[in-house]
């Protein structure tokens, strides 16, 4: 998990202020991992913390957090960009499947390209460093409806 004081390093690093708003939206991030929240949504749960965070002050720490490698920027085609939290460990970021029916997303923790992986690599020497997958079909819940 991330410590504080890495991020704090991190920032300063950057050129970047520590502040508790900063802070306050990744632990947001972290406490709703895998919820794949807008901008909206974790300037709302902000708020509830620091009252006086202004919008812009999360809507500006979102990309920051991206650029240190903290959450990656997700598009499910909502209208709106997500975030998620880069895990350590995560060598690629994990698929989704996208129910066109009801809108659940679900997300596919395996990595299911390794296999092709290889073959772009042997057949063309290209590594591949991520990839974003998106699966567009019916839930189950729906398909049975």
């Amino acid at each position: 998990m991330i410590q504080k004081d890495e991020l704090s390093q991190l920032l300063r690093e950057k050129g970047y202020k520590i502040t508790k708003q900063r802070k306050a939206v990744l632990d947001i991030v972290m406490e709703h991992d895998g919820e794949h929240l807008s901008s909206q949504e974790i300037y709302e749960l902000v708020k509830q913390r620091c009252p006086d965070v202004g919008v812009a002050t999360v809507y500006r720490t979102l990309p920051v957090l991206e650029e240190l490698g903290y959450v990656y920027a997700v598009d499910l085609e909502d209208g709106c960009t997500r975030y998620e939290l880069q895990k350590k460990e995560q060598i690629h970021r994990h698929h989704h499947l996208l129910c066109e029916s009801c809108g659940k997303v679900t997300e596919v923790e395996d990595d299911l390209l390794d296999e092709i992986e290889d073959k772009v690599f042997s057949k063309y020497g290209f590594t591949i460093k991520d990839h974003k997958v998106k699966f567009y079909g019916v839930c189950k819940d729906c398909a049975f409806r």
